[in-house]
């Protein structure tokens, strides 16, 4: 199949499953997870309408989106992998949401970096989660979510819109998915960036507003 084809297959799969939810048309937004691949690879699914990419190194993102834009002007680029502190100003210039903010050195490197942005909206920024309490994995522990979110808000002054979580592989996502539900709810956020090829029928039932796909739609790397 190519990417065209497997992406009008996500996206079916997508809408079916928001329907099945009971949730509005249009309410998952699917991010096309581009990490590792080219400019050509990428070009079919510009070409059928997709907008939303997700990448997860600054340097990787530099390299080959700048030029994308140029001819593609609305894309939106998601920043999934975690940023380093000394690659914020960089990840500013490029991103339009970070999914992956999981310290308190990041949290004020941000902070600081954002007044000085000029011409280009601060991105929209969501706390990642590390649901497993995985020691391997980024993301700030379940029982410490909540008061680094207040802190995020309180002590840095940034708008966090929202969560993202990475189940642990081989467990049932399910309850990771329901376990930053609850905690977004607490905190009124929003958006909740969770679930990818393998679960995110799963993640819709759930209430992800963001999915993230990329051998689905890209093949395997």
């Amino acid at each position: 199949m190519s990417v065209a084809d497997r992406l009008a297959e996500v996206r079916g799969r997508i809408e079916r499953a928001t329907r099945d939810a009971g949730r509005p048309a249009g309410s998952v937004r699917l991010v096309a997870v581009s990490k590792t691949f080219e400019a050509g690879d990428i070009l079919p699914a510009l070409e059928e309408g997709q907008r939303l990419f997700g990448e997860n190194r600054v340097q990787e993102a530099r390299g080959k989106w700048p030029a994308l834009r140029e001819r593609h002007p609305d894309v939106e680029l998601h920043l999934i992998g975690p940023l380093q502190s000394n690659k914020v100003r960089e990840a500013l210039a490029l991103f339009d949401v970070i999914h992956t903010l999981d310290r308190e050195s990041l949290a004020g490197a941000l902070a600081r970096e954002i007044p000085r942005l000029e011409g280009r909206p601060a991105p929209r920024l969501l706390v990642q989660v590390n649901t497993g309490e995985e020691p391997q994995k980024a993301g700030v522990g379940p029982l410490e979510a909540d008061a680094f979110i207040e802190a995020c808000r309180t002590r840095h002054g940034l708008a966090v819109e929202g969560l993202m979580c990475i189940p642990p592989a081989g467990e049932p996502a399910a309850p990771h998915f329901a376990l930053l539900a609850t905690i977004a709810r607490r905190h009124g956020l929003a958006t909740l960036s969770m679930g990818m090829s393998g679960d995110f029928e799963t993640a819709i039932q759930l209430g992800a507003t963001h999915v993230r796909v990329g051998s689905a739609i890209f093949g395997h790397r």
